[in-house]
């Protein structure tokens, strides 16, 4: 299996890029990592946000450490983006994703993503203001593959969350999103999904599974969050705690479905209140139990 880091379990935590890249390397063992916009606002005033950007970059190269992506974090998940009630809500969603573009070309990394937003409670159940709304999410985005493309990247990354009132959540939103979006973007737009989210049961019931997400939309799948779960909530617990996606039911699914590129990438999130010796611990224990069966 090809595993990687997503850096959510450091913020607040190992912060400047000597220090973080000696966590990575010394401590975890790991050389893939895809870098939270916890750790560095886009919204900063862009020479500030730049040059801490790319010292995260360049002590990370140093230390030998891929920074496969950038994306988006619990901060940037608060808002409601591309889906927001109104045109100026949206603007901003946009202006957002185009700040963290500007950020992930500063770093020199090829792609960048999150989650596309969230209606708000009264558009979320009206059909025709979720229609519309989203027909103008499908023109931003297009429009943010351009300015994606001027800027050097090659990748736009977006992930599927496990809420009706968000935009793609099920298998069907997503591979309607991939068909409109396919032939219309200046860079390919892709999914991240993610195990935790796919697997949420209250929702999908029985298609609570990751073969169909594979089955149908396989082909624009370009890398996968992996978090343990207990199928009820979003949980982002590491493998060190008991639930239904073990690091067995990874391998198997990473070996039974021929893949090779595609990334697993630890999505873990602790309460702020856990200690930094527990968490250091607990990824080093979740690490070595997903290795036992790559």
């Amino acid at each position: 299996m090809k595993l990687g880091l997503n850096l959510s379990f450091a913020i607040k935590r190992w912060i400047g890029g000597e220090q973080l890249a000696h966590v990575i390397r010394q401590d975890l063992d790991m050389d893939c990592v895809q870098f939270t916009w916890d750790l560095v606002d886009p919204w900063w005033p862009a020479t500030a946000r730049n040059a801490v950007a790319r010292e995260y970059a360049n002590a990370f190269r140093a230390a030998g450490i891929t920074i496969e992506s950038t994306f988006g974090g619990l901060a940037s998940y608060c808002y409601n983006h591309f889906l927001a009630p109104s045109a100026t809500l949206r603007d901003l969603g946009k202006e957002h994703l185009r700040r963290a573009i500007d950020m992930t070309a500063e770093m020199e990394v090829a792609a960048t993503g999150m989650p596309l937003g969230s209606y708000s409670a009264q558009d979320a159940v009206d059909p025709m203001r979720r229609e519309e709304i989203y027909q103008r999410a499908l023109q931003s985005l297009v429009d943010v593959t351009r300015y994606a493309k001027i800027r050097g990247l090659s990748t736009l990354l977006i992930e599927p969350v496990p809420l009706t009132t968000e935009f793609p959540s099920s298998v069907e939103d997503a591979l309607r999103l991939m068909t409109d979006l396919d032939g219309a973007t200046d860079i390919p737009v892709r999914l991240l999904v993610d195990w935790g989210h796919a697997l949420f049961k209250p929702l999908f019931g029985e298609q609570a599974n990751m073969e169909h997400w594979i089955n149908h939309c396989g082909d624009y799948i370009s890398a996968w969050h992996i978090q343990q779960t207990d199928g009820l909530l979003d949980r982002h617990w590491s493998f060190t705690q008991p639930g239904i996606v073990t690091p067995q039911r990874l391998s198997a699914f990473w070996h039974q479905q021929h893949l090779s590129d595609q990334t697993y990438l630890l999505e873990i999130i602790y309460p702020f209140e856990q200690t930094d010796d527990f968490v250091l611990r607990d990824m080093q224990e979740g690490i070595k139990l997903l290795r036992s069966v790559a």
